[in-house]
């Protein structure tokens, strides 16, 4: 692969100061996810990166256990949330940016090409014309590049394709957030046969992601451990992933990404929650409308994916 096929990092990267932002996570081991409260200190305005409501996909029951563990801590530390950050529409849990929002305020954001599966699930969940594919259910829609801040902190939007076409990344001061894009360097990397997902494109927006300085922090969306390893972890450097990575290190091509990655996506079943999170999280994660029984239900499509 020719360097010219690797998307060059944003222009205004090139004089973007990594300071250090505080970080706290928040691990649900239901989903084996991660959600974060990325804030500055001195100013207290913060942002909320890819919260998640609580499902009992059994009983259909949601709750807000998860959630309001990330209120609390916001209340407890007075900050004032200015931006939801949404990585991706995500397969495995159900987002709580909504629930986030009415309790705490802020602006729900996503990538731009939110459309784009909005478009493709829009027609597997037959949303009908009632359902708009132009992202106006966000506050918020990313370009790559957009700048945006964190109090004192800078942040750059990164359109980082692959796992999904609305793949976003966030670097914020020195803190990076990119979803489910690549995990743990023992782990590897996203699943690409999701519809619209490429293996190609996902290697290419690492490589873009690996132009950042060695010492940026990254912070991962999700972690299922490892068999060499019997902790969770999310968060690592971009150098330990250039070096470490068992799929996507330095050391590895293209072609021999490419071929790992649709093999091992082939043995691969779908999420358990991916008909109940999607259907709703492609809608900036409102639950469907109370129908006239004052119930509100989700469609479950047979033999849709």
């Amino acid at each position: 692969m020719s360097a010219s096929q690797i998307p060059p990092l944003p222009v205004a990267v090139s004089d973007h100061r990594f300071d250090a932002p505080a970080v706290e996570a928040f691990f649900d081991e239901a989903t084996n996810t991660v959600s974060y409260v990325l804030y500055d200190p001195e100013t207290k305005e913060a942002a909320v990166i890819d919260s998640l409501l609580d499902f009992d996909n059994k009983a259909g029951r949601i709750t807000t256990e998860s959630a309001d563990r990330v209120l609390d801590f916001v209340r407890e530390k007075g900050l004032k949330i200015d931006l939801i950050l949404e990585t991706h529409v995500h397969a495995d849990h159900l987002s709580a940016a909504p629930y986030v929002k009415k309790n705490v305020g802020g602006r729900i954001a996503i990538g731009s090409e939110i459309k784009t599966v909005q478009y493709v699930f829009g027609k597997v969940f037959n949303a009908g014309t009632a359902f708009q594919r132009d992202g106006s259910q966000f506050d918020v829609l990313f370009e790559d590049e957009d700048i945006f801040k964190i109090g004192r902190f800078q942040g750059v939007a990164m359109h980082t394709p692959g796992h999904t076409p609305a793949c976003m990344s966030y670097l914020i001061g020195d803190a990076l957030f990119v979803g489910d894009t690549i995990f743990m360097p023992d782990y590897g990397t996203a699943r690409c046969d999701f519809p619209g997902g490429d293996a190609v494109t996902l290697y290419r927006s690492i490589r873009r992601l690996f132009q950042l300085p060695d010492e940026t922090r990254m912070f991962l969306c999700h972690d299922y451990k490892s068999e060499t390893r019997d902790h969770y972890a999310w968060e690592t450097t971009v150098g330990e992933e250039r070096r470490e990575n068992i799929h996507v290190k330095d050391s590895v091509s293209e072609e021999a990404f490419v071929k790992m990655r649709n093999e091992r996506d082939a043995t691969l079943s779908m999420p358990t929650l991916i008909l109940p999170s999607i259907q709703v999280n492609m809608n900036a994660g409102n639950l469907p409308v109370p129908e006239d029984n004052g119930q509100q239900y989700l469609k479950i499509p047979l033999n849709a994916l």
